[in-house]
């Protein structure tokens, strides 16, 4: 009860867009009338620069300009694109040291995200160091599982945004890992951890039901798998004990995947589960076809940065 009151009366001081949900289906492309285009990131941990010509596991990869025109020539392709990142932009370069994420924000911003979630090293400066940071960011931050209520952030973060694109509405909520024992206690003070999988079933109902969603996207910073501890919360597991999530985006394990990974969830219908590695290394890209309102099928890559 508690979990579903901070959850309504969070949206509540919150002004939304709109927001669905799908099931994948497999029908071709071709006889679809609508395209919606996610591209992703995650895990990018300020990378601003590519790494050099002389790095030996990725030489001339990533970088934020090279990103920048990837996703530019996407939206000229297809317009009806978001840009959502997983978490963990802080912490990995000098220029978080010396900036502080100002840097990171403002670029994101410039690449015109349009929304990401709170991975564990946005704690790196405590809340003080997010509140300070997020003037800089022209995108909302959403997490569904962390209550700030009692924090210096009530009011700044949103559990989830609808968007619209082409009459389809598209329903984004946030997730993050457990803090404690992960991050210092004093780094998010009274910040209260509310379980993944019972929030998302609270979430994707008011997203189903309620915002009447054609599509519903997770942004999750909770890992992809644990090898070495299989019974932890992770995105196969989130994706297998929930309904109404189409796709997960991930973060936190570093996880590098060519193509999403399918799950069936508690409906046994398909949900589309991919992370795409670390440092701006990849962009993730994943196409889904409507007709109409109705999701007809998909598509989705991992594109070397």
């Amino acid at each position: 009860m508690k979990r579903r009151i901070f959850i309504k009366q969070t949206a509540a001081t919150s002004a939304f867009l709109g927001m669905g949900g799908l099931s994948l289906n497999a029908f071709s492309p071709a006889n679809s009338t609508k395209k919606i285009t996610i591209l992703h990131t995650n895990d990018v941990h300020s990378h601003i620069d590519p790494f050099g010509p002389k790095d030996g596991r990725n030489p001339n990869k990533g970088g934020v300009a090279r990103r920048a025109t990837l996703i530019d020539s996407i939206r000229q392709e297809n317009p009806n694109t978001l840009l959502l990142d997983a978490g963990d932009i802080f912490q990995g370069t000098p220029y978080f040291n010396y900036y502080g994420g100002e840097l990171e924000f403002k670029l994101m911003s410039k690449l015109k995200y349009d929304a990401a979630t709170i991975g564990n090293h946005e704690f790196d400066n405590g809340l003080e160091g997010i509140l300070a940071q997020l003037p800089h960011a022209q995108f909302s931050f959403l997490s569904a599982n962390y209550d700030f209520s009692n924090t210096i952030l009530e009011g700044h973060i949103k559990p989830y945004q609808v968007f619209e694109k082409d009459g389809i509405r598209i329903g984004v909520f946030g997730l993050g890992v457990e803090l404690d024992g992960l991050v210092d206690k004093n780094m998010y003070k009274e910040t209260k951890y509310y379980d993944p999988v019972e929030i998302s079933q609270d979430i994707t109902r008011i997203l189903k039901d309620e915002e009447q969603c054609h599509l519903v996207i997770c942004l999750s910073h909770i890992g992809y798998y644990y090898k070495k501890n299989p019974s932890k919360i992770c995105d196969l597991t989130l994706a297998a004990k929930t309904k109404n999530i189409d796709l997960i985006i991930g973060g936190h394990t570093h996880t590098f995947l060519d193509k999403p990974t399918v799950v069936k969830n508690s409906e046994n219908k398909n949900v589309l589960v991919n992370q795409v590695g670390c440092f701006g290394l990849n962009l993730g890209r994943i196409d889904f076809y409507f007709k109409n309102t109705r999701l007809e099928s998909s598509e989705g890559a991992a594109i070397i940065v």
